[in-house]
């Protein structure tokens, strides 16, 4: 029998509006890029790419530690709203979103990227000779082809924000309500030796990631048995 405290509410709300604010920013930045990188082959396109993909090898203590002097009061970032008269971003709700986004973003890219290139550009063509315009042409034809690629980038983005530790105790440190997510809770929980605690919030977070990964490897199949 699993008993939440008022503090595990806190921490699993403040955990799904870090996951929903992520994954609906990933969408808006991560579309366009995807697509832009599916244009072409160039050396650029091949850097902006390997940039994407850093935070699958990069530590996300480094991450978090490079996030944490830019957005606090001694960064460019940090120091800059100081200097206007707003506070820093450091040890706050929009610097872990903001940490959460880019350390999510090859997650939502990937699939996008994939979708895309399996997808081609030749339905798009034909779209745009009829007299489709860009967002019609979007709504009609590439959502609709490439709906498999979003809806794996929009799972992927929201499990792995919502397991994220590094980069949020590095940027966020753990303040209730603010930047205490469950990642952060579950090893307070831990340090605390309360590890009954701490099982039954881990336990939680298990289930959800086979979840996850049960629905994405399924519409994996389904969309490649359409594809035969």
């Amino acid at each position: 029998m699993i008993a939440l405290t008022s503090v595990d509410w806190i921490a699993i709300q403040l955990t799904l509006k870090l996951c929903l604010y992520t994954t609906l920013i990933l969408l808006v930045i991560a579309t366009p890029l995807a697509w832009w990188l599916s244009s072409g082959r160039s050396a650029l396109r091949t850097g902006v790419q390997a940039v994407v993909a850093l935070p699958l090898v990069l530590p996300p203590t480094v991450l978090g530690f490079y996030l944490l002097i830019m957005l606090g009061p001694r960064g460019f970032v940090g120091g800059t709203l100081e200097s206007i008269g707003l506070p820093h971003l450091a040890f706050s709700f929009k610097g872990i979103l903001i940490g959460s986004v880019l350390y999510s973003m090859p997650f939502a890219v990937q699939p996008l990227l994939e979708a895309f290139n399996t997808f081609g550009r030749r339905p798009v063509e034909v779209a745009a000779s009829l007299g489709a315009g860009a967002v019609d042409r979007f709504l009609t034809v590439i959502l609709p082809l490439t709906r498999g690629g979003f809806v794996v980038a929009v799972t992927l983005s929201f499990a792995h924000t919502l397991g994220e530790f590094g980069v949020i105790l590095m940027l966020g440190g753990s303040i209730p309500g603010q930047t205490k997510v469950l990642s952060v809770l579950i090893y307070d929980h831990t340090e605390a030796m309360n590890y009954a605690a701490a099982h039954q919030l881990s336990l939680l977070l298990l289930v959800f990631a086979f979840l996850v990964l049960f629905v994405v490897y399924s519409i994996n199949r389904r969309f490649e048995t359409v594809r035969l």
